[in-house]
């Protein structure tokens, strides 16, 4: 192998959800943060929850209520 190629190995990593919950594992960085892990994810949880990234659930939301609109005046 080369030398002076491979990024440096932390074996103690820390990985922060969201949520609060926290872990350590191996990484290439020595921090990681997440938005979703397996103690928040809907899958895991069984819970139906909307996770909106930077608005786009409303803006999905807005554009469903302006084709129903339409489609009403289109009929009368």
């Amino acid at each position: 192998m080369k030398d002076n190629i491979h990024p440096q190995y932390y074996p103690e990593a820390t990985v922060s959800c969201a949520c609060g919950n926290t872990w350590t594992t191996g990484a290439t960085q020595e921090e990681i943060r997440t938005d979703v892990c397996s103690a928040c994810h809907p899958f895991f949880t069984g819970e139906q929850r909307i996770v909106d990234t930077a608005g786009q659930v409303e803006r999905f939301m807005r554009r469903l209520e302006r084709k129903v609109e339409i489609s009403e005046t289109e009929e009368t």
